[in-house]
């Protein structure tokens, strides 16, 4: 078995997004983050509500992937960074670039000076050609900064409900890659 931490972006993933409909799947294997702070984010709440769902996460399983989706990427690759957890993954969907024009600075101003390191763990990088939020160039420097691989998708937005992606097989099957490919 796998437990999941569920890592959405501001103001969380709502049902018809694909993140809630795989934890709708998923069942008990999976832990949303609660932060204080969904639609203004504080980067250390973010982070601090990831150690919690982890805490919830490995006591379920000792495999556990991080499933985040736009800044919840950000506050994955900040958690890992400092508790550097064993037997972990990241599936990290449109990581925002927080220099792009349409980055909202004003409410995600805590996570403006992010940057990304080497993570700790297998992941992949999941983007789209035209994401609003981050060019393909950009996804493509993060995923190499971060030491993962990165895989586009196509042209879906910014891979959250408006895309119309439903329960995103397609997602679903690369998700699936990761973990047989780090598990124990």
């Amino acid at each position: 078995m796998v437990a999941y931490v569920v890592i959405p972006g501001i103001d969380g993933s709502d049902e018809r997004h694909w993140q809630s409909l795989w934890e709708t799947h998923w069942g008990t294997s999976a832990v949303r983050i609660a932060p204080a702070s969904w639609s203004a984010p504080d980067l250390s709440d973010w982070v601090s509500s990831v150690q919690s769902a982890y805490e919830t996460a490995v006591r379920r399983d000792s495999q556990v992937v991080l499933v985040a989706h736009s800044l919840g990427c950000w506050a994955a690759a900040q958690w890992l960074e400092q508790a550097r957890p064993e037997k972990v993954a990241a599936f990290l969907v449109a990581p925002p670039d927080p220099a792009a024009a349409a980055f909202p600075r004003e409410a995600a101003a805590t996570f403006l000076n992010v940057s990304a390191r080497p993570l700790p763990c297998p992941g992949v990088v999941v983007a789209s050609g035209d994401d609003p939020y981050c060019d393909p160039a950009a996804s493509a420097s993060f995923a190499r900064a971060w030491g993962v691989r990165r895989h586009l998708v196509g042209d879906h937005g910014h891979l959250n409900s408006q895309s119309g992606l439903g329960a995103w097989e397609e997602g679903a099957e690369l998700l699936r890659a990761l973990v047989e490919s780090s598990g124990p």
